[in-house]
């Protein structure tokens, strides 16, 4: 194999890891897309809650996530210009907030509970039921998240990343970045519905 051979083959398989990344989340996308319009077409029962607050830990919730790709995208800024060191600091920092972001949840939830919302029993309803659903389904995405970032942050310090060869990294943060938008559309579509 000459260079330009092996320099095809490897655009090849970015691209293919690329497209796959893509695929999956395509393939999640439709999921919530189905679970937000049951939440609609249910939205039409007798026993749908006209009003329905959203518990303020679900706001605070979505500037913690927003923060932690705000630090991943400036982590990749830093590991573009060689900066190794501060990429280690802003991916653990990303962990981190993950871990805030899912502690404000769970606070969310108490919330709900706390409002005489309950997932189930004599006092449950649909509507509720779809919210802790999503909730749930969108803090398993998150789970999945922070598995990739640690497998970032490991292939990061064993130094596989440089400003030349930054696909993991790049498919780490990708996916990131799509749970956190993810969350944002769930929350501006409980607001709005």
């Amino acid at each position: 194999m000459d260079m330009s051979q092996d320099t095809e083959l490897m655009e090849k398989q970015i691209r293919a890891k690329k497209m796959m990344l893509w695929f999956g989340i395509i393939s999640m996308v439709m999921g919530f897309a189905g679970w937000t319009s049951a939440f609609v077409v249910s939205s039409n029962r007798k026993d749908w809650l006209e009003s329905f607050e959203i518990p303020s830990a679900f706001w605070y919730s979505a500037a913690v996530i927003m923060l932690s790709s705000a630090l991943l995208i400036l982590a990749k800024k830093q590991l573009l210009s060689g900066q190794g060191k501060s990429v280690t600091w802003m991916l653990l920092g990303t962990l981190m907030l993950g871990v805030v972001f899912a502690y404000l949840q769970f606070v969310g939830f108490n919330q709900l509970i706390g409002m005489g919302y309950y997932l189930t029993g004599p006092t449950s309803n649909v509507t509720i039921s779809f919210v802790y659903l999503i909730a749930a389904v969108h803090l398993v995405h998150l789970a999945a998240g922070w598995i990739s970032l640690a497998v970032v942050l490991i292939q990061h310090l064993k130094g596989r990343y440089t400003p030349n060869n930054t696909l993991g990294f790049e498919l780490g943060v990708t996916f990131w970045h799509f749970v956190d938008l993810l969350w944002l559309y769930l929350l501006l579509f409980f607001y709005f519905f």
